[in-house]
């Protein structure tokens, strides 16, 4: 969808119709009499929308409440306010508060108006250059986020001296691609490339405090297969079942691999994983309705190439 209109905002039906008939052979104008209408028009047609106008004084709401919305929920429109030289001060107040790009004195000069206009559509064809190349950058990172947690988790196991730590973080990957992790979503509007390579950092942090807390409250591993399950139990507050633990959700599984950047992560969100890696992935999961169960069995060791293979299905570029 084109990005191309200019929406005007005014009281005066007469303004409304001057600045149509002037602007009209620079680009598409809506028009709007009041800013619960304007904010209405905005709202519906954003994507459509590249300049925002309105004038300041009018009943009700003034002009620089309807920039402060276009400002906070329509960020790539280029926003400007129009007002009398009386209300300077209002529209001085407005720049400084970051509300709007220009402000343009009634009367109207049509030469010097249609300039300022064709520099704001300018302005806002480069946000929009701007943000697609940003949001195809983060796409990708979106698209690579889950490999790179997977590489965190092996590198985890390894500082942790895990014992069997690729069996462990085998059978967890397996587990929680297989009850539908998938990379998470990713702001492209709130996060830059470097903020989310730290965010990652903080959450690898979380996730090795919560490990490392688990393992403490654990201590020593047990020999036999019911007393670790029922440390599983425990900690994720389910009941034993003769000897397995059902009622295991995706939930309960994927938040290491599958939160949002950003989000902090819960202790028990990593009670899985730790335990998983507490018993050397000593561990099976098998499907049940509206969920899976967990039972003890030998850690198998995985193929060779799993790692390589596990990041290309969670990493899925193009």
């Amino acid at each position: 969808m084109t990005r191309n209109k200019i929406l005007y905002v005014d009281d005066e039906a007469m303004a409304l119709k001057y600045f149509e008939r002037l602007v009209s052979p620079l680009a598409p104008v809506l028009t709007a009499s009041s800013v619960d209408e304007g904010r209405a028009l905005l709202d519906a047609h954003g994507a459509e929308i590249a300049v925002l106008v309105s004038d300041q004084r009018m009943p009700g709401a003034r002009g620089n409440e309807l920039l402060r919305h276009a400002r906070e929920h329509h960020p790539t429109v280029v926003r400007m306010l129009t007002t009398a030289y009386s209300d300077i001060g209002e529209a001085i107040e407005a720049i400084n508060s970051g509300e709007i790009y220009r402000y343009i004195a009634k009367p109207w000069e049509l030469e010097h108006l249609r300039a300022d206009l064709r520099n704001a559509l300018d302005l806002a064809a480069l946000r929009a250059e701007r943000d697609e190349l940003l949001r195809e950058k983060l796409m990708v990172a979106q698209a690579q986020l889950m490999g790179q947690r997977i590489g965190q988790l092996v590198a985890l196991a390894a500082a942790l001296q895990a014992p069997n730590a690729d069996a462990a973080v085998h059978t967890y990957v397996s587990a929680a691609l297989a009850t539908g992790a998938a990379s998470p979503a990713v702001d492209w509007r709130r996060w830059d490339h470097t903020e989310l390579q730290y965010a990652e950092a903080e959450r690898a942090v979380q996730l090795v405090a919560h490990v490392r807390g688990w393992w403490a409250s654990w201590g020593t591993l047990p020999a036999d297969d019911g007393p670790r399950l029922a440390t599983l139990a425990a900690a994720l507050g389910q009941p034993l079942e003769g000897g397995r633990l059902p009622g295991v959700t995706g939930d309960m599984l994927v938040a290491p691999l599958a939160g949002a950047p950003g989000s902090p992560l819960q202790a028990s969100q990593a009670a899985f994983l730790a335990w998983l890696l507490w018993c050397g992935g000593a561990a099976r999961l098998q499907s049940e309705d509206g969920g899976c169960s967990v039972v003890s069995a030998a850690p198998l060791a995985p193929p060779g190439d799993w790692l390589v293979a596990a990041i290309e299905a969670a990493s899925p570029v193009g």
